[in-house]
């Protein structure tokens, strides 16, 4: 009950923001409230309960999956600077690269990419928790 006390707060300062019509945001206030107590918002705490639970597992497999995905996915996004350099000197290269790669991402299957938002996301969600909690810093 702790954790869906911690995400009532900050989902309803996301309202304020997100919402500017006072009447529609006093509306979604009430309708998270009405969730607090319901099956769905149980889900979700269960659900968050369990990326917690593996972000603080001592297995370094378990507790590193996410962060050394996320490392891979910013390893690919760096990989633009060489790539830059390379079509200054030789465009032709840089663009047979740049067509390999695009062949390979675009033959990867949509569960993957759902997958990676899906990670980062609970990550990001799992270590904002820890810091409110004061278990991470």
């Amino acid at each position: 009950m702790a954790l869906l006390d911690s995400l009532i707060g900050p989902i309803a300062s996301i309202i304020d923001k997100i919402i500017p019509d006072k009447e529609a945001r006093a509306r979604a206030k009430l309708e998270l409230l009405k969730l607090e107590g319901t099956q769905e918002m149980q889900l979700i705490e269960a659900r968050l309960q369990a990326i917690v639970a593996e972000a603080n597992s001592a297995d370094p497999w378990t507790s590193r999956a996410r962060p050394s995905f996320l490392y891979i996915m910013y390893a690919m996004i760096l990989w633009a600077l060489p790539m830059g350099v390379l079509a200054a000197f030789n465009p032709a290269a840089a663009r047979e690269i740049a067509a390999g790669m695009n062949a390979y991402l675009n033959g990867l299957p949509e569960p993957l990419y759902a997958l990676f938002g899906t990670g980062y996301l609970g990550y990001t969600a799992a270590r904002q928790w820890g810091k409110v909690k004061g278990v991470d810093r």
